[in-house]
């Protein structure tokens, strides 16, 4: 006898009814929420970068606000779960996450810009977490699953440095993931784990919209020259060499590090900088590229109707 589907929209913790439940259900049930939940995502972006220290949380809180002051609904997930730093940035570190029978309440920055973070959840900001690999994986999956993100024009999601578990639980979780954009540095150190980062992307299928350089040269306040800190231009080769796009080169701003550490969003404090320029430019390949991805599924859809392939497949 077929067992019969949870039709409940509430997680498994706070239905009185999960008790008659076994742990296969209990999973499926988890398994159909994930799908629905998102299903009102239209685009799931993933900042990535080969090594820490070359400013990924920082572009991905500054990337996330830029699309949200440009109108779209906008979701920011931290899964970097040891090292959650995205709340610091933008000053929403004593926030707390509610909880509702449907799942809990992401914290809301602006009126389109929701967070949720391992940070709301580990109480005093010194506390380690030290979890393995499964842990990590089920509080990812949480994230995601049970969390009430609504309708989002875009989930950006800041995974921590590397290629471990975290960026391979949320690209196993999520699945149709648009795009993943490499963050570096311009030295050669950086750049060498940068490459590695687009390597694992393309190992789990998942198109590389583009390499960021940032940090990338600093004006000297008092000459206006530039002078190239960490040296210039190694992000654009990188992405020549790979043929991957190169997104934008973000120059260093002092400020950016004050604004940071008080907790507001760079692009916000400074709307005629540089580095907002650059991040606005960012913003809007990042817009065309997954538009451009929209049209190119359409396309195939009217080319290659799916009751076509389903014939196909049958034959």
């Amino acid at each position: 006898m077929a067992e019969e589907k949870c039709e409940k929209d509430e997680v498994c913790d706070t239905c009185d009814q999960s008790s008659s439940c076994t742990q296969q259900e209990k999973e499926a049930h988890a398994q159909e929420r994930l799908k629905a939940k998102l299903s009102h995502i239209k685009h799931r972006i993933l900042v990535m970068s080969g090594k820490g220290g070359v400013g990924k949380s920082t572009v991905a809180t500054n990337l996330a606000v830029t699309l949200s002051l440009e109108g779209f609904q906008v979701g920011l997930l931290d899964a970097d779960i040891h090292g959650p730093n995205i709340p610091k940035m933008l000053g929403i570190e004593s926030s707390h996450v509610e909880g509702s029978g449907q799942g809990m309440i992401p914290v809301e920055v602006l009126p389109n810009l929701k967070v949720i973070s391992m940070a709301f959840f580990i109480g005093d900001r010194d506390n380690p977490v030290v979890w393995r690999g499964p842990l990590k994986h089920s509080a990812i999956s949480q994230f995601l699953g049970e969390v009430e993100w609504g309708i989002l024009d875009f989930l950006v999601v800041d995974l921590p440095p590397g290629t471990g578990d975290e960026p391979l639980s949320v690209a196993h979780l999520i699945k149709n993931v648009d795009g993943s954009i490499i963050v570096t540095s311009p030295q050669d150190v950086a750049l060498l784990d940068s490459r590695k980062a687009v390597t694992f992307s393309r190992m789990l299928s998942i198109p590389v919209i583009g390499i960021i350089e940032n940090m990338s040269g600093l004006i000297c306040p008092h000459c206006q020259k530039e002078i190239p800190l960490f040296k210039k231009g190694g992000g654009e080769k990188a992405a020549r060499d790979l043929r991957v796009p190169f997104l934008g080169s973000i120059p260093i701003d002092p400020e950016m590090v004050t604004d940071c550490d008080r907790g507001m969003p760079f692009v916000m404090a400074h709307p005629d900088s540089e580095a907002t320029k650059a991040f606005k430019e960012i913003a809007h390949r990042c817009q065309a590229y997954v538009g451009f991805k929209a049209m190119e599924k359409q396309f195939e859809t009217e080319k290659f109707p799916y009751h076509f392939k389903k014939q196909e497949v049958k034959r």
